[in-house]
């Protein structure tokens, strides 16, 4: 029997709840009352009163019934933790609390339905919101567990499977627990560090992401020293509930997701997470006290992409370049000569069968190294302007394309905005953009942009982007201070105008794309370079060029295409860490220029 009362003010110590039997674990009801409904049918089936469930929080959130969810919950006597939107509803705040970064998809989706839930739940309601404790401890097999929301020390922290052990060994340590349960981040899993636990049991209210309309709790059955945990689906009326959230006027991304079992975005997921997506998830049995880890997933099928249409045709000029960044994708530094400068024979070779075999051709960018540094790319910059191509070219605008300057004067009077270049600059701090590109590189670069602008060039800019360090919107604000005070005309918040590209040095890099993932998520929006583009590499010594999936695999022998556009054209699979990281969950594309 749970020993503490569940009303009134939180003591300064959590609640104590002690199980004499089976005890059921949810979370995430998200204002679902088809799913609150049947969590309670669940719990009959599993022989477990109302006394011995205890709710992690989020009873409100996207869908159409707040009310009846608080009052179910309520009726029933269910042991609750405040979640972030109980506590935000409480105060009368006005929005969710979740944390999203302001404009994202997130909290544009949000305010709609957080505006709902306001206006449709009682005082009463609210009033019982706010004495809600933030932590429940469960005793349970001579283990406690300090049951929370997001985490012991925020009640808003989104925690993933995929964080690294230190950040859970301290969130547990600091709690004086054997472990942790909690919510809030909408995802069910198991981590142990040692012979801790944390633990989250998914929510009821959505589905988790995996292509199926399920939810997910959990059962703790307390044993001789010890516990057992089962994960649970939970199957619903989930038409019903989009239905209701469509009569609510309520957004149609959550009430499809309902339905599809994908999440409107993924904006909150780490890389790891996002590669998860719909794949179902499956009910585990584990037993404490243990020290291993959950049964590996079995491998998912890999996305095989075919090449659409060529659309975008790259020519790599060769590694060679006049810096040596940090990270860079390619490797490319002034020694590194893997890829031998690009012959203008070569070029045309490939042109010629470009042009007559592939009709949905528009655009040809040329990459290095540094593309200036080629002899001969004045020529086929020149080549590929005259057949009508849109041209863009990938430079650091310092030195080596400063020599050229008159000429690409010419070439930008005759074809206008039909030759595009794009300048590197990593960030917009001189600190932040030398840690890659090396001391000395600001000043030439910013003097190299400046004289692009004066001479009537409109170049977009690329920069790095590590949303685990700053956020987007961050980011953009810093470039726009920026490009203000060099009076550059250039629209940070345009990503045609400033491309972010994601960091690709990660920790455990998720090393490939799954099918169903890319049956998800293409649909959507989710896209890869080698759906419609390829690049041509000269390797060194080789007698002619090849043509490799995309810009960022050189040097990657599965990916190596053949010698002709016609042996190229056969498909790809998307089984490296770049596919998922850059393309794929990235959302980036290096075609990505006005």
């Amino acid at each position: 029997m749970f020993d503490a009362p569940l009303k009134g003010p939180a003591a300064p110590a959590p609640p104590l709840l002690i199980a004499d039997g089976p005890v059921l674990i949810f979370g995430g009801n998200y204002s679902n009352l088809q799913a609150t409904i049947a969590l309670l049918d669940a719990a009959n089936r599993h022989f477990i009163p109302p006394e011995r469930m205890v709710c992690t929080g989020d009873i409100i959130a996207y869908g159409a019934d707040p009310q009846a969810c608080v009052d179910l919950i309520r009726t029933h006597n269910i042991a609750t933790v405040m979640g972030n939107c109980e506590e935000q509803l409480a105060a009368d705040a006005p929005d969710c609390g979740c944390g999203f970064t302001p404009g994202s998809a997130c909290d544009v989706l949000a305010a709609n339905w957080f505006s709902h839930a306001r206006r449709h739940l009682d005082d009463n309601a609210k009033n019982w919101m706010r004495t809600l404790p933030r932590r429940i401890d469960l005793l349970i097999g001579d283990h406690r567990l300090a049951i929370v929301h997001g985490a012991p020390s925020q009640i808003n922290r989104f925690i993933f499977a995929s964080d690294p052990d230190a950040l859970f060994a301290d969130e547990i340590a600091d709690t004086l627990c054997n472990g942790v349960i909690a919510g809030h981040c909408g995802l069910g899993f198991t981590r142990f560090i040692g012979t801790q636990i944390w633990h989250n049991a998914g929510a009821i209210g959505l589905p988790a992401n995996d292509g199926t309309p399920r939810g997910w709790y959990s059962v703790l059955t307390p044993q001789r020293n010890g516990f057992c945990l089962s994960t649970h689906p939970l199957r619903y009326d989930h038409h019903a509930a989009a239905a209701a959230m469509r009569r609510a006027g309520l957004p149609n991304d959550y009430a499809d997701a309902l339905e599809t079992g994908i999440w409107p975005n993924l904006d909150i997921l780490p890389l790891p997470e996002r590669a998860a997506t719909a794949q179902p998830q499956t009910a585990q049995t584990l037993h404490l006290p243990a020290s291993i880890p959950p049964p590996a997933a079995r491998p998912a099928e890999i996305a095989r992409i075919p090449l659409d249409q060529l659309e975008t045709l790259w020519f790599n000029t060769g590694t060679l370049c006049n810096l040596a960044c940090t990270g860079c994708y390619i490797e490319s530094s002034p020694r590194n000569d893997r890829l031998a400068y690009l012959a203008h024979a070569e070029f045309t070779r490939i042109i010629d069968e470009a042009r007559a075999t592939q009709p949905a051709l528009r655009e040809i960018g040329f990459t290095g190294g540094e593309p200036f540094m080629n002899p001969s790319i004045i020529e086929m910059l020149s080549a590929a302007l005259a057949h009508g191509y849109r041209s863009l070219v990938l430079t650091n605008a310092m030195r080596p394309l400063q020599r050229h300057l008159p000429a690409l004067q010419r070439l930008h009077d005759a074809h206008g905005p039909r030759l595009a270049l794009r300048v590197s600059l990593d960030h917009y701090t001189q600190t932040g953009h030398e840690t890659l590109r090396g001391a000395q590189s600001w000043s030439p670069a910013l003097a190299g942009l400046t004289t692009l602008f004066n001479a009537g060039f409109a170049p977009s800019i690329a920069a790095r982007f590590d949303p685990a360090h700053e956020s987007e919107a961050a980011t953009r604000a810093g470039f726009a201070d920026l490009f203000a005070a060099q009076s550059w005309p250039i629209n940070a918040d345009d990503p045609t105008h400033l491309v972010l590209f994601p960091e690709m040095s990660t920790p455990n890099p998720v090393q490939s794309v799954s099918a169903a993932a890319w049956a998800a998520l293409a649909p959507r929006g989710a896209d890869a370079m080698c759906r419609t583009s390829r690049m041509v590499v000269q390797r060194k010594g080789a007698a002619q060029a090849s043509l490799v999936a995309c810009t960022l695999l050189p040097y990657t022998p599965r990916f190596e295409l053949g010698t002709t556009l016609a042996a190229a054209t056969r498909p790809v699979t998307l089984d490296h860490p770049h596919c998922a990281r850059f393309c794929v969950f990235g959302a980036s594309s290096c075609m990505n220029a006005r």
